[in-house]
């Protein structure tokens, strides 16, 4: 890739959320303060609004990171379930033994009695939920009898809901007004501005390790601004981008050429208004550039027969490993497996991998993509690493939009992959990964079938 011509260390415009690049600049730094002020002082619901790909999924994971020990949390990435559902799945999270056929009132009484004892202990409990504007209305009133659970002077479980604009809507609707009234603290993430667009480019930079000047000129960061409405994932798409057809031109200046090179290959749907080039400047331009950027991408993501930018070649694991063993640095192993093959494979390993788990409850994520070529050259790094035949990958979508989720191992207990989880390799931990129940990737899967 373009990390050696640039001097980087790591990719710095991922899609991902990597705690290590949360800028604070737009508010963002100040909210996550206010975020975790009000659920330390237990102030019940917690609303974050915000565009399609504005930080929000960010800003959660700084959450999670930010929060003292003595706060544990629920995290909920498939909130479209119906009102027992959502009891039930809050209840497995928490590892609550309960048969699946229980009664709501007995869901909600173990649930108190849990929340009680974690209070006796001096711990807090807040609930993370994220695409909140996908609850249903009845699952979100559900939400409003939870936060209902207090002492006599301390709520017992902390909500923080996490959605698009579409939420507010869905908030203002007359028949959960009582639940609007119980949001304490409403907060919204919007679009950055140009000169805040400026100083996160350059922060993502030195963070992967760049020692250089400024990469991004004015004029560059004003149309990257104009393309990308202020939205921090668009952002990191084209100046990702940007950076290969800078790479495949063979330069360290950044020119409106690479950037409009970026914008084209990204597919967004702008006007002619949104970015004012000529047609024939603009074909001009992906004739030199766009046609360069199209080879280097499709040689990184394909086999080559040699050279410094071959992709990585995995080989094949060896017969499956006891679970407690899987984790290990450089494992040793024999033949080949084609990178371009990965994902495919990885799939149709996994749906007979699910049907096969009897008391394993828990896995890893490791990480989710929504751009496949990126994700196929992630697989075949993992693959230096941890056993491929502990590596799983199922379809499912972000914000309506096609994506893929990979996953690590199975474990027994929340506690085995826990432990598990801590002692992954440190190439892995970069994308900060966390636990995930079997019966939530299930959930998920069915979902989006």
């Amino acid at each position: 890739m373009y990390l050696s011509h640039f001097g980087l260390s790591q990719p710095p415009f991922r899609i991902t959320a990597h705690t290590e690049f949360f800028y604070g600049g737009g508010n963002r730094g100040a909210i996550l303060d206010a975020l975790i002020y009000a659920i330390r002082q237990g102030e019940g619901i917690v609303k974050v609004s915000g565009e399609v790909g504005s930080g929000k999924t960010m800003l959660c994971r700084m959450l999670q990171e930010r929060l003292p020990a003595e706060v544990e949390t629920v995290y909920l990435a498939n909130p479209s379930v119906s009102p027992d559902e959502i009891l039930h799945a809050i209840a497995f999270e928490m590892q609550l033994s309960l048969p699946r056929d229980s009664a709501r009132l007995e869901v909600m009484q173990a649930l108190q009695e849990y929340l009680v004892e974690r209070h006796a202990q001096g711990r807090q409990v807040v609930v993370f939920v994220e695409e909140a504007q996908g609850m249903p209305l009845e699952t979100l009133e559900e939400i409003r009898l939870l936060s209902n659970l207090e002492t006599q002077h301390y709520k017992l479980l902390q909500i923080v809901l996490f959605g698009q604009p579409e939420l507010d809507k869905n908030l203002a609707r007359t028949e959960i007004r009582q639940l609007k009234e119980r949001i304490t603290h409403s907060f919204t993430l919007k679009p950055l501005t140009a000169a805040e667009i400026r100083d996160y480019l350059m922060f993502r930079l030195r963070a992967a390790n760049y020692h250089g000047p400024d990469l991004f000129g004015p004029a560059v960061v004003k149309l990257i601004a104009r393309a990308s409405r202020g939205l921090t994932r668009r952002v990191n798409i084209i100046a990702d981008k940007t950076l290969l057809a800078a790479f495949a031109d063979n330069t360290h200046t950044i020119s409106l050429k690479h950037v409009r090179a970026a914008i084209e290959d990204s597919e967004f749907d702008l006007s002619e208004k949104s970015v004012p080039w000529p047609k024939f400047a603009a074909a001009l331009a992906l004739l030199l550039v766009g046609v360069g950027l199209g080879v280097v991408l499709h040689g990184f993501l394909q086999p080559q027969p040699g050279g410094q930018n071959e992709p990585a070649v995995v080989s094949a694991p060896p017969a499956p490993a006891p679970v407690a063993e899987t984790v290990r640095t450089n494992p040793q192993r024999e033949g080949s497996m084609d990178a371009a093959d990965i994902v495919t494979q990885r799939l149709a390993a996994t749906q007979g991998w699910l049907s096969r788990q009897g008391s394993a409850t828990s896995s890893i994520q490791l990480m989710g993509s929504n751009d496949l070529r990126q994700l196929r050259w992630q697989l075949a790094q993992m693959g230096h690493n941890i056993e491929m035949d502990q590596v799983f990958v199922y379809r499912t979508k972000i914000n309506g939009q096609p994506a893929w989720t990979v996953l690590y191992g199975s474990f027994s207990s929340r506690a085995e992959a826990a432990a598990a989880l801590a002692h992954l390799p440190e190439p892995l931990k970069a994308n900060r990964p966390i636990l995930r129940t079997l019966q939530g990737v299930r959930s998920e899967i069915a979902e989006h079938q």
